[in-house]
């Protein structure tokens, strides 16, 4: 809906594609599929950078962090709400659209359950929306900050994927329907702790389980929780790679730790872990 007035939007193709609301707010699909919705095309300072979105998309698509995939496409089976299956999933900090895309990819190979699934990606990245907005087919992008009010009509969202990005467990809990679904996947103790030290890597929050708790614990029931650990075997530039698509991307000097790296033996051991909650709306 629009995040101006809340009307609805139509979709207007005369001038090239248009999102317009019956009163007059207009924005323009851009040629790679995203629409930008946040009012004058505010980018806030937290979006990950081109540099960073390219890391992310480097890494991934090596398929390091395809247990993770797989393990939210587990999840999601069969999370819709009121024991249906989840036909509209939305990605509140999509980063590339990686997630989603598996997730979109498993519910619709699930005995042809989820074949009319789709998927909303949400990121305040313009380069990561390029990326999200072609991960996959049934996938929409749109520039949003995940802290402000979504510009989604309520009860209409049946699976949200959360995967290292911001919680905003009010309007999680007000645009998804009634019994629907929230996989979060967050850092556990212990992810790339071999590279903290050579790196200068920002550690994992060790009030993380407590933050979370109290951020979705109002709006949320945990149904099922795993812990999930996946040994890498990295080349420095891998390693590089790994590091830049992440939060010390703007905390390091990518010389400097291009440099260090180099010094260790190869290949480097790293040990990613990663604690996957699926919720349910109370």
């Amino acid at each position: 809906m629009c995040p101006v007035c809340g009307a609805s939007f139509t979709l207007s193709t005369l001038s090239g594609p248009v999102l317009r609301c019956a009163t007059g707010h207009a924005f323009d699909v851009a040629r790679q599929g995203y629409v930008n919705l946040m009012p004058g095309g505010a980018r806030p300072g937290t979006a990950d950078t081109t540099e960073m979105v390219a890391d992310r998309a480097a890494f991934l698509g090596a398929g390091h962090y395809a247990p993770l995939a797989q393990a939210l496409a587990e999840l999601a089976s069969g999370g819709g709400g009121a024991g249906r299956p989840a036909d509209v999933v939305l990605d509140a900090g999509a980063g590339t659209g990686y997630y989603l895309a598996a997730v979109l990819g498993a519910l619709r190979l699930d005995d042809g359950a989820g074949a009319g699934a789709v998927g909303l990606a949400m990121d305040v990245s313009v380069p990561a929306l390029r990326r999200a907005a072609r991960a996959a087919p049934g996938i929409g992008a749109i520039g949003w900050d995940t802290w402000q009010p979504f510009p989604l009509r309520s009860g209409t969202v049946s699976l949200i994927l959360n995967v290292f990005a911001p919680r905003n467990g009010p309007e999680f809990h007000r645009v998804l329907r009634p019994g629907g679904t929230l996989i979060v996947a967050t850092p556990a103790d212990g992810h790339l702790a071999e590279l903290v030290g050579p790196a200068g890597l920002l550690t994992v929050d060790e009030h993380k389980d407590s933050r979370l708790a109290a951020t979705l614990g109002p709006y949320f029931t945990v149904t099922a929780r795993r812990d999930l650990t996946v040994p890498l075997r990295l080349t420095p530039a891998e390693a590089v790679t790994l590091i830049g698509m992440g939060p010390s991307a703007r905390h390091t000097d990518p010389t400097a730790t291009r440099n260090r790296l180099a010094t260790l033996p190869e290949p480097i051991p790293v040990t990613a872990a990663f604690t996957i909650t699926r919720y349910q709306a109370r």
